[in-house]
């Protein structure tokens, strides 16, 4: 597939494993050897996923088909870039913020224009994720309603590539294992837009749930492939808690609906999301059964997201956790006429005391806690910070220092 057909040509549209014993045995003997990973557990970061992680691949894909999209353009990137360079966020996202805690730099896009540059630039990892993508096919999605109008880049095609960057990241089959043994791979986020696509284009949940076993599916296809290639660390994220995004209180807010008392968010659509994650995790355990020596980790975004809807003006989110900084009107700061990056879209003053950006993305300050609460707290399965002693204080520093 080339890179114009991974950009769709329709009209533009927004929308409990441990390391064992001999594990540990090898890592000490790594470090003795002095072949010494960068920060002690891992020599690179492979990412794949959406736009929670995507870094850049969908604004070089646009640039080569001459396409724009408001995700791509000023406020976006505001806060820490001073300008947009592929972030759904107003800066960093969680991606950044874990590279930072293990002493990588910024993991960059696959997609670019700097040539055989790339080769220098990826040995610290590669960043798959693309804005817009889905966990499923358009094969599959297509025939049962469900439009992508921004890229055709599913987890597929991001394994694909994954695959062809080998050629000239490692060189030889001995020396990709090696490195794929000793790298993290972020599996996701990936999978919601599955849902986002049909769900504020108006279809029922209802209508959208079988879809969830197929998306799964998916998701645990790649998983698996990734453990044939001889990876054996993988961050597997869950769904957030879209029932509390802005984008799904404007659009599928009523009357009719039942709130959740102590945070606002819409519990019919959270409960879809724990739907998806609870069958996420059941196939993780399977999986882990099957492969005892690889470390899978579940990391619950869900729930590290929904303590700060809970108590937002606990985490300095002062003016709440539920409306946008960055669109129009409405009690949700929502309004798909006045997207956030479109002329007549409002941005807020103080993104940092906002938990949503632009009523589907967080803001950077909202990945950053959420961050902390995954790979310093107890939102991953089996503990992050457990499973690497070394990174302990190192993640706790790096995390405090970048608030």
């Amino acid at each position: 597939m080339n890179m114009h057909e991974i950009l769709s040509s329709s009209s533009m549209a927004f929308s409990s494993s441990s390391w064992s014993s001999t594990s540990l045995f090898l890592i000490l003997q790594l470090l003795c050897s002095g072949n010494l990973y960068a920060n002690g557990c891992y020599t690179s970061i492979f990412s794949f996923g959406d736009s929670l992680a995507d870094t850049g691949n969908l604004k070089q894909l646009a640039s080569i088909t001459n396409r724009v999209f408001p995700v791509l353009l000023p406020p976006y990137g505001e806060t820490f870039y001073n300008q947009s360079i592929g972030r759904c966020s107003n800066g960093r996202l969680i991606i950044d913020f874990l590279a930072e805690s293990l002493g990588f730099p910024l993991i960059p896009p696959y997609v670019n224009d700097k040539g055989s540059d790339n080769v220098v630039e990826f040995r610290h990892g590669v960043n798959f994720a693309v804005a817009g993508a889905t966990a499923l096919n358009s094969s599959f999605l297509e025939p049962r309603g469900v439009l992508n109008t921004m890229t055709n880049a599913s987890l597929q095609v991001q394994l694909s590539w994954f695959k062809q960057s080998l050629r000239s990241i490692c060189g030889n089959a001995s020396d990709c294992r090696n490195l794929i043994g000793r790298s993290l791979f972020l599996m996701g986020e990936i999978g919601g837009n599955d849902y986002n696509y049909p769900i504020l284009a108006g279809k029922p949940v209802s209508e959208i749930e079988p879809f969830v076993p197929f998306v799964i599916d998916a998701i645990v296809s790649a998983v698996n492939e990734l453990i044939e290639m001889g990876v054996q660390t993988l961050v597997v994220p869950g769904n957030l808690p879209i029932g509390c995004s802005s984008a799904y209180l404007t659009v599928c807010g009523s009357e009719k609906e039942e709130y959740d008392n102590t945070t606002g968010c819409l519990i019919r659509l959270n409960k879809f999301a724990e739907y998806h994650n609870e069958l996420l995790q059941t196939k993780l355990n399977q999986i882990r059964e099957l492969h005892p020596d690889v470390v899978i980790i579940y990391a619950d975004y869900y729930n590290a997201a929904l303590q700060i809807y809970r108590s937002p003006e606990k985490f300095g989110f002062i003016n709440g956790g539920l409306q946008a900084c960055c669109g129009g009107v409405g009690p949700y700061n929502c309004d798909s006429s006045a997207e956030c990056g479109s002329t007549n879209a409002s941005v807020c003053d103080q993104p940092d005391t906002y938990v949503s950006w632009d009523g589907i993305h967080l803001t950077e300050a909202a990945y950053r806690l959420i961050s902390k609460n995954l790979f310093q707290g107890p939102y991953t399965t089996p503990r992050f910070n457990s499973l690497c002693p070394t990174l302990t204080s190192q993640v706790k520093d790096k995390l405090s220092t970048s608030m």
